[in-house]
């Protein structure tokens, strides 16, 4: 009787065990740009392979000193790629695609950008300035992966996008008069 009670106990309090262990807060990030603060939350459980590229770049200060490269009004504002001279950073290995993770690219979320090959991406994202639907994962069509949103600072990514744009050194929509990323930071948790 002892054997059974003990076992219906473990079999009841193992989930509640694994799901404390797993439980942490989702990472709070600042992007500190030239025109003011974003704040963000990633949602590293949604995304475990993308949040943790993003704060391994984010760590080793990859995204300091670099623009919003690619900046269109009413779509996306786009960074994490490039240097003031719009010189190319260098990346690591890109990651998979985990846009099947059923986080949409609506306004305000932070995705990761990448080529036409679906498991490409490295360091560069976007900001959704609108609801971008048609970037979602779906079946016969692979999605921009979507990691986190902005809690604070929507303000800013709004004047970013209205920002006049033009090309250069063979880029489009890079705006006319560069728009930094300063930094960013992993913010404390409360």
């Amino acid at each position: 009787m002892l054997k059974i009670l003990i076992l219906t106990l473990t079999t009841l309090l193992a989930p509640l065990a694994i799901a404390e262990e797993t439980t942490t807060p989702d990472p709070l990030i600042i992007i500190k740009t030239s025109e003011g603060e974003i704040t963000l939350r990633l949602f590293q459980n949604k995304a475990p392979i993308t949040v943790a590229n993003f704060l391994a770049y984010v760590d080793a200060g990859h995204y300091n000193d670099t623009v919003f490269h690619r900046v269109i009004n009413d779509f996306m504002i786009q960074g994490g790629g490039f240097n003031l001279d719009m010189s190319e950073k260098p990346v690591g290995e890109p990651i998979i695609n985990e846009s099947k993770n059923r986080l949409h690219n609506t306004r305000g979320t932070i995705a990761m950008a990448r080529t036409n090959d679906p498991d490409s991406a490295t360091a560069q994202f976007f900001i959704n300035q609108r609801n971008n639907m048609r970037l979602d994962w779906a079946p016969r069509r692979p999605g921009y992966t979507v990691f986190g949103e902005v809690i604070s600072g929507m303000k800013v990514v709004d004047f970013i996008a209205t920002a006049p744009t033009g090309q250069l050194g063979g880029y489009s929509d890079v705006p006319m008069e560069p728009i930094m990323i300063k930094e960013i930071v992993r913010k404390a948790q409360p």
